[in-house]
């Protein structure tokens, strides 16, 4: 008998129907075929155990289990339910009734219980897509695909109870969330808070802009004075995610493995913060078998690279273009993926080898030419991205021993909301245009413009602080967004005093 399942594979980000069709000879062989992998190859043994543990035998027939379409190759054990429903159905064990309407996914374990599995959100959203009703999958995987609205989900514990399912002896509660309750009630939860940070006014000044503009920042200071512990509260005063962007990051870490069983949507933005020692695919993506890396799982969210010059110059090369066209396309000679990448990049790193050039009280041991060697590990193109690059001092003990707490992070994040605001209005008829930072040159030379005494002091700064030709428009740039927090209409001279103040970090000026 010939039955077919409905199943996925996944492709980047996005799921492919695929039909697993299974036909029942006469005869004792098991051939399967359609371009799998080991782990699918391996689900023959997985499906054995699970049966006999169950009371039930595996055929003594010829089976034949082909994935269609052949030419795109299956990964992971998440077929390893649909191809024992296929077998059993062929084996007229199981009623093919409900197989045409519903797509089945997960793992078995050697007792038949039903494992989790990877890309159940882009899973779902294809089955919707293409007109399905419902969709069987693990119990632990039933919150993530259940926020797909229209979609009949069905959460199962183990084999035998989907087997019932299929026969109508047994009902698989559907399982539902209240997609806007989940949502919005975990917006606004954050171990990190800005009034924890005792000082550094100027460098919290510096995050505020950057996060009402979505500019990329870099901090330079020496060890101990409170770059990464900023760095860490940043998403707590970034605008919250809304639904359309939830759900994109949540395809991605849903793909990618690292969402946690049983969650349903990611609520904050992601903050990604690998060691220097990643390589440059799993920076960018891919593999034997490809998977999003940490720039596009930092997707809406922010990818933080303490102690910069410690990073491999490849891996800080592979940036660049993602950086610009907020996407990254991974080709190898077998598959071509194109993964989303679109992040607030912030950056830390002490200003030389031994970490103490301008600080106040310790002495550099580092001559000029070791300073700037130092530096020179951050190519220019990739500083050429980085609009706000901040020098950051250690606290004074007065300071630090102040016990009044500092500005929330609540307080700041309505003043940035509001700069948002005024930018989402600025760029709504600009696709793919969503803040200051994204700014072509056609469009800062139309929202940016200064007026005869702003660019007077913006001419004498370049010339003075002798600032690369590159930074005109960072700072034209920065300027708008500060502009945007003042609820400004027009950049005025203070604006361009500030934003000009956030370059004093270029090659030109530092470390000579």
């Amino acid at each position: 008998m010939l039955v077919k399942v409905l199943a996925a594979a996944i492709q980047g980000i996005n799921a492919t129907l695929v039909t697993i069709e299974v036909n029942a000879l006469r005869g004792i062989k098991f051939y399967l075929v359609g371009l799998p992998d080991n782990a699918v190859k391996e689900s023959q043994q997985r499906i054995n155990s699970a049966l006999q543990h169950n009371g039930l035998r595996f055929p003594c027939k010829q089976i034949i289990v082909n994935m269609a379409p052949a030419d795109i190759k299956k990964e992971g054990s998440a077929y390893d339910l649909p191809i024992a429903v296929g077998i059993l159905a062929a084996d007229e064990v199981i009623s093919t009734a409900k197989l045409g309407s519903n797509l089945i996914m997960g793992e078995l374990g050697l007792d038949g219980k039903l494992l989790p599995v990877k890309g159940v959100l882009p899973i779902a959203i294809k089955a919707k897509e293409l007109g399905y009703t419902g969709i069987i999958l693990p119990e632990s995987n039933a919150a993530e695909a259940a926020v797909v609205n229209g979609l009949t989900v069905y959460g199962a514990t183990d084999l035998m109870q989907v087997i019932n399912f299929l026969n109508d002896k047994e009902e698989i509660p559907a399982y539902t969330i209240n997609i806007e309750n989940d949502f919005y009630s975990r917006q606004s939860h954050f171990p990190f808070d800005f009034s924890e940070v005792r000082g550094q006014e100027s460098v919290k000044r510096a995050f505020e802009v950057a996060a009402a503009g979505g500019h990329n920042l870099i901090m330079v200071g020496p060890p101990g004075s409170g770059k990464s512990m900023m760095a860490k509260r940043l998403p707590s005063i970034l605008p919250p995610l809304t639904l359309q962007e939830s759900l994109e990051t949540t395809k991605i870490h849903s793909v990618s493995g690292s969402l946690p069983n049983g969650s349903s949507l990611i609520t904050q933005r992601p903050f990604r913060s690998p060691h220097h020692t990643i390589s440059s695919v799993a920076l960018c993506g891919g593999g034997a078998n490809p998977k999003p890396g940490e720039i596009s799982l930092a997707h809406n969210g922010v990818l933080f690279l303490d102690e910069l010059p410690e990073f491999s110059r490849d891996v800080l090369e592979v940036m660049r273009q993602p950086l610009e066209d907020r996407k990254i396309c991974v080709a190898r000679a077998n598959y071509k993926v194109e993964y989303p990448a679109g992040v607030m990049f912030v950056a830390s790193m002490n200003p030389c080898p031994c970490g103490y050039y301008n600080h106040p009280t310790k002495a550099c041991t580092c001559n000029p030419g070791q300073v700037q060697r130092y530096l020179n590990k951050i190519s220019g193109p990739l500083l050429d991205r980085i609009d706000i690059q901040c020098e950051i001092v250690p606290v004074p003990f007065e300071k630090i021993s102040d016990e009044r707490p500092g500005e929330p992070s609540a307080a700041i994040r309505e003043r940035v909301i509001a700069a948002r605001k005024i930018q989402e209005e600025r760029f709504k008829d600009e696709e793919g245009i969503y803040c200051n930072a994204q700014m072509t040159p056609k469009l800062i030379a139309r929202y940016a413009a200064l007026d005869d005494t702003s660019l007077a002091m913006l001419k004498t700064a370049m010339s003075r602080f002798n600032l690369s030709a590159r930074a005109y428009d960072r700072i034209l740039k920065v300027a708008r967004t500060i502009a945007d927090l003042g609820g400004s209409e027009n950049i005025q001279f203070q604006h361009i005093a500030e934003a000009i103040g956030y370059r004093n970090l270029d090659r030109e000026s530092w470390g000579t």
